[in-house]
This record gives C-alpha cells, structure tokens and sequence, in this order.
C-alpha cells in the first residue's frame, strides 16, 4: 500500500508534532504572551501516536520527523521515540530549539536519532534574546557543539526577518565553513497567532543576493527532487548553505510530506488547515484499516501547491507554527 495524490506524488514522509507548548516566544512564531495551549486531554497520547505511526508505516511512509511547539518539553518524549524506533521506523529526525537537548543526547542518540534540524535565527546573544524573548543562545551553541562531535548530522534553520536579523546572515554562514553543517534561511511565514500581516517578506532571492555578493565563488548544488531547500556550496568550505522559499512557495511542486499536530489533525499542507481527523477516528472505535482509507481519501485530495491550499481555506491563517508542528 501506498500514499499516492491525485498530482502523481508519492507521500512517503510525516511530521508528528508531539506538542503545542514551547519554551521560548519567537516573535515570528507566537505573541508574547503565548498561545492558548490545547488542553492536555485533547493531546494524542503516545500509544495513540504509535498506533497512528504503526498504520502510516503500512501506507509506505518511510520517513519520520519529530517537532513540536518544543518536542522536549513533553514528558515521556525519549521512552516513546524509543518504542517508535523499535516497532515502526527506523529511527527519527529531530526539529528542536535545542535549549533543552545538551543532557539529553545520550538519550537521543540511544532512542534512534538520525539527524537534527536546529531553529536558531542569530548567534548574537542580544538578538537571540530580542527575538525568542528567552536568554537562552548558550545551552543552544553547546548543543550543536555536541551533536557535531557525536556524528549526528546537523541542520541550522534560521528564519530572516526583514529589518531584524538580516545582519546575522554571514555570520551565520560561517557555522558552515568549518564543519560539516547545513545553514538553511527561511523565508518568515504568517503562522505567527495572529492575523496581523506584515507589509514585507525577506525573499529568497533577496537572501541569495546577499550570500552571492557577499561569496563570490557560490554555487549552486544539483536540486533534490524532494527538496525545501535551494542548496549552494563555497569553495573550500566543508558545509553547504541552502534557502527555503517557505513563503513563496517555489518548491510544492515536488511535495512527498504530511504533517499531523498534536491534537492530530492531518494537513497535506502547511498552508491549509485540517483535513482529516485522526484523533476522532482513533478514539471512535475505527479499525487501522479504515483509518488507513480516510488517510489515503485525504492525501488523494492534497493541493496542488501552498498557493491552491491557502485558497481552498474557509478562514484566514491566524495559527502558531507551534500549534501546526514547525
């Protein structure tokens, strides 16, 4: 069996966001004050997630990232990713802030870890703090140190924000010179919990203008199919540097993903809202058979692209990227 859209895609790759809450505040991600967090009783459970993963596994998925809101402040993440490691998938990539993970990689690593992507938006402490509100870069930079040193493939993703942190793109660029690392630069999206709309979006083009200048020698890598990320290397340097066009979208032709959020809700995009139900299906007596059915119905429907999803939406895109899955 197989996930199969009705655009020819294969979907052989989910993302579980095991959790809405987050220990930091980014300004592009939620208010200030935070989001009004799902009630923990609405959470899929972890023996509902491994049923769920279990009928996925069936339906040809191969590929499984872990993400949240934060996925380590959840109690119980590391016992589960290892019951997931034993009887589903093997092993499981990683979206993390990584202010938690630096005790943890032991555990991490044990439990089936395959790769990390780390969220970080600046290496300046002040800038650090201005945007995700939390004095925490520290523990973040000692963490990347340890998952580099442990062998654990590393991707840095940092979101540029027009008239914020553009100035931390080279610097940035630099974790990629020496060590074997992926700097990727987000465009900023609107899943902020708000419905506010920002007059102006640091583009890719935008982006590459600046690392072009700036890198003389750039050049482009070849484009894997699947792909998010427009990928470059500079001579000599042992990492390579990449820009996803979250925002404008350039990459949906070629989707092979879902995401499913914590109170499991399936999107086959990031720009439309729920279109199946699981939790219900998995607490209203459905056998994994007929899950598996709703879940095929549902991908056969996905858009063709985030432009066609957002406009199918019957409201406007006032979520956190933390309720969504990051």
């Amino acid at each position: 069996m197989s996930l199969v859209d009705s655009h020819g895609r294969k979907i052989d790759y989910v993302r579980l966001a095991v959790t809405d809450r987050c220990n930091l505040r980014c300004a592009y991600c939620m208010p200030s004050q935070g989001i009004d967090f799902v009630p923990r009783k609405d959470l899929l459970s972890y023996e509902e997630m491994l049923r769920m993963l279990k009928i996925f596994q069936t339906l040809g998925v191969k590929k499984l990232r872990i993400t949240g809101g934060e996925p380590l402040v959840r109690k119980g993440l590391i016992d589960f990713l290892a019951k997931v490691n034993d009887q589903v998938f093997d092993g499981f990539h990683l979206t993390t802030n990584a202010t938690l993970t630096e005790p943890h990689i032991p555990e991490l690593l044990k439990a089936g870890l395959k790769s990390v992507n780390i969220s970080i938006d600046t290496l300046n402490r002040q800038q650090f703090k201005e945007i995700t509100r939390r004095d925490e870069l520290e523990p973040v930079l000692r963490s990347i140190d340890q998952f580099y040193d442990n062998d654990i493939p590393i991707k840095l993703n940092m979101v540029v924000m027009k008239g914020i942190n553009e100035d931390a793109i080279l610097p940035m660029a630099h974790m990629a010179q020496h060590r074997a690392i992926g700097v990727r630069y987000l465009e900023e999206m609107p899943f902020n919990g708000t419905d506010e709309i920002k007059p102006g979006y640091f583009t890719y083009r935008d982006i590459e203008d600046i690392l072009a200048t700036q890198f003389p020698d750039l050049k482009k890598m070849a484009y894997e199919r699947t792909s998010t990320s427009q990928n470059y290397k500079v001579k000599d340097w042992k990492g390579d540097l990449g820009i996803i066009a979250s925002y404008s979208r350039t990459f949906c032709g070629t989707c092979n993903r879902l995401r499913i959020t914590p109170t499991g809700q399936l999107n086959t995009c990031l720009y439309g809202g729920s279109v199946l139900d699981i939790r219900k299906l998995l607490r209203n007596g459905s056998s994994d058979k007929e899950i598996g059915q709703h879940i095929q119905t549902a991908v056969a429907n996905k858009p063709k692209d985030g432009f066609e999803a957002e406009r199918l939406r019957i409201d406007r895109i006032t979520e956190s990227m933390a309720a969504i899955g990051g």
